[in-house]
């Protein structure tokens, strides 16, 4: 093999990965948010949740983009680790997509590909043509990346020294631990698995040798995943140790079926005779299918051992207690009245906490070194997203009842009562982060801009609780008092900014400092709008 030869594999291998990269760039721009809108369905059910895997990464040719939404979404508590490992198996079926596609000798018309790839990313304004532009690209450039390393390693099954190097890897072991190290390297097993079939096209690698590189490569795929969830919290972790236990359970089950029905190997070759680019490409995906059918019924002791290994906190176990419904359950079986009091009850819960919320987060404002408060409110806050999603749900679901207009109208107002109490605790959100950027970013408001927060805070604190006992009991005997505390709120947030202002241009306060002030007077004046909105949900009805 010349230094020419080398440079070439080389550069085929470079042209090739950077081809995946920007097809699998295209097919997410061209898909946009509607793959994030996808995974955001995954339900409870396991097998929906498979083939949503399945669907997304095939469309993106990529189970670690896929893997790295799925820990995205589980830290933020828009999926559980129940539902991420079925969107976690599907992915790793969706991805052997690509070596089906390489498998096909495309590479004859690879330029054309290349050419109409161009014309529609350079001279097409449309978004959607530019990206399908740059799918076109990425597949021809794959295509020419893969002819350039046949042509490359083609001398080198002329050999001798080379084939003796690779002769290492007809022991299993060796050609796994080489198939996981190779795949952590390039960051992704389907790359791995078609640098093994054009290996393999050429004569450099056997049949027998490539089962292994690509049980190997599967192992070798959690790497990048791994590496992202080091910087998530300890869900996204528990999410990357799923994927890691669920490729090491696959890969003894692959290698226990293997010594027990060597017989498989045979007759998964003689799908594809004398071809052996797609007898890998099949194996690829037969293992695939095989595992996540085996593995599925399973799967809740994979998310037990991930757990295990990083063990719930006192906190997040509260949290995970939280989200769940307590008095709205099989509410079609309920008779109205019942569904009415339960729901009620539910609505009830939900604000609590949502209280709790903005208690806790204006405790870290003005305390902004107990982190562990501004823990506490992000871990309420992802419980109350789920509520508020939880209960609309129900409360659409009871829709169906046999419903007077007098229900009819309740119901819906509870819908809206819903709605305000999230945005409560989004606002309360937005005050721990305040208090995070005062200790960051060395923020400066002065002791009388602090009281003057504090006796706003506390103001919006009476009247979410004066709104909370109206909608709670009815009392609308209190609403002419929690008027007069919005309206309270009103006149502060004008006197307080303005006074502000003053002492900034005496420079009491910096300007960073300015802005969060504001910010403040801004998130509680809107939380005290929210909590009148509450108050006043059944009032018509009420007064008809």
């Amino acid at each position: 093999m010349t230094i020419l030869n080398g440079i070439s594999l080389l550069g085929g291998v470079g042209l090739f990965l950077y081809g995946m990269t920007v097809m699998s760039t295209g097919l997410k721009n061209a898909a946009g948010d509607q793959l994030r809108r996808i995974l955001e369905k995954v339900t409870g059910n396991r097998i929906a949740g498979v083939l949503i895997g399945i669907l997304v990464t095939m469309l993106i040719q990529s189970s670690s983009a896929t893997d790295m939404m799925v820990i995205g979404f589980v830290h933020s508590g828009l999926m559980n680790l129940g539902q991420a490992i079925g969107v976690i198996m599907g992915a790793n079926i969706g991805t052997t997509v690509t070596a089906q596609i390489t498998a096909f000798d495309l590479t004859a018309f690879a330029p054309l590909l290349l050419f109409a790839g161009c014309v529609m990313y350079i001279f097409f304004k449309k978004p959607v043509l530019r990206h399908v532009g740059s799918i076109l690209l990425g597949f021809g450039m794959l295509f020419v990346g893969i002819g350039i390393m046949k042509a490359a390693i083609a001398p080198l099954a002329q050999s001798p020294d080379f084939k003796q190097m690779l002769s290492a890897l007809e022991h299993p072991a060796a050609a796994i631990l080489f198939g996981i190290l190779f795949t952590a390297l390039l960051q992704s097993s389907s790359s791995s698995v078609v640098i093994f079939q054009a290996f393999a096209v050429e004569g450099l690698l056997d049949y027998r040798q490539c089962v292994y590189l690509v049980i190997g490569a599967a192992i070798g795929s959690v790497t990048p995943n791994l590496l992202a969830s080091l910087t998530t919290g300890r869900n996204g972790k528990r999410t990357a140790l799923l994927n890691l236990y669920f490729n090491l359970l696959r890969a003894i089950l692959l290698l226990a079926a293997i010594a027990l029905f060597p017989g498989i190997l045979d007759w998964i070759q003689s799908l594809s005779p004398r071809d052996i680019a797609r007898q890998i490409a099949n194996t690829h995906t037969l293992f695939a299918v095989g595992t996540v059918t085996v593995l599925l019924p399973v799967s809740p002791l994979i998310v037990k051992w991930a757990e295990g290994t990083i063990p719930l906190k006192a906190e997040e176990q509260l949290a995970r207690d939280a989200q769940r419904l307590v008095y709205l359950t099989n509410v079609e079986k309920m008779v109205p009245s019942v569904a009415l009091r339960q729901a009620m009850l539910e609505v009830n819960r939900m604000g609590e906490m949502a209280r709790d919320n903005l208690v806790t987060a204006l405790q870290y404002f003005f305390s902004p070194g107990k982190n562990e408060l501004y823990d506490q409110v992000l871990e309420r806050e992802k419980t109350v997203d789920y509520l508020d999603h939880a209960i609309s749900d129900q409360l659409v679901t009871m829709r169906s009842l046999q419903l007077s207009d007098h229900d009819v109208f309740r119901l819906s107002h509870m819908v809206r009562v819903v709605s305000n109490f999230e945005r409560i605790s989004d606002h309360a959100e937005n005050i721990a982060q305040f208090g995070l950027r005062m200790v960051t970013a060395k923020a400066v408001i002065s002791e009388a801009g602090l009281q003057e927060l504090k006796v706003m805070g506390d103001t919006v604190m009476e009247c979410l609780n004066v709104s909370m006992e109206i909608f709670e009991k009815e009392n609308f005997t209190l609403l002419p008092h929690a008027e007069a505390l919005e309206q309270r709120v009103d006149d502060m947030q004008e006197q307080f900014i303005q006074n502000h202002v003053d002492r900034l241009m005496s420079t009491a306060c910096n300007p960073l400092g300015g802005v969060i002030f504001t910010d403040m007077c801004t998130d509680l004046e809107r939380c005290s709008d929210q909590a009148i909105n509450i108050a006043t949900a059944l009032y018509d009805q009420f007064h008809k």
